[in-house]
């Protein structure tokens, strides 16, 4: 199980050379396991239909159809942000970056303590995720 940060969905999704070649082989392996899952925050959607008002991202479809296309690769599963993680997002340790859609989605990677698929210096280099890039 791994999860993916917004921007990984999104090249991923539209292979795009930015995906690193480590995040590739993981995204890869899940798809590939007959118990493989990906999971990607709820927030995630929002992150990406906000990038698309602001006009800072387009997508070859519009981003409702684009989602639902996603939601129906196998081993993707849209994880609502709920109640807990959304409390653990505030308690994450250590010091983090006060950016509520990078809070959720590192809290929804520590909660099924699994590795998270990111580009993102700041989150790379927090100690209390693990990371693959």
């Amino acid at each position: 199980m791994i999860v993916l940060d917004t921007h990984a969905l999104v090249w991923w999704a539209s292979g795009d050379a930015q995906l690193s070649g480590p995040a590739r082989r993981a995204i890869a392996a899940e798809l590939k396991a007959s118990d493989g899952r990906i999971l990607v925050s709820s927030i995630s959607a929002w992150e990406i239909a906000l990038l698309i008002q602001k006009g800072r991202l387009v997508l070859s479809m519009n981003v409702d159809e684009w989602l639902q296309t996603v939601a129906e690769v196998d081993a993707i599963a849209f994880v609502s942000v709920d109640t807990d993680i959304a409390l653990q997002s505030t308690r994450l340790p250590g010091k983090f970056h006060a950016d509520p859609a990078d809070r959720m989605i590192v809290a929804l990677a520590r909660h099924h303590a699994v590795p998270l698929l990111t580009a993102d210096k700041k989150i790379r280099a927090y100690r209390h995720v693990k990371t693959v890039w």
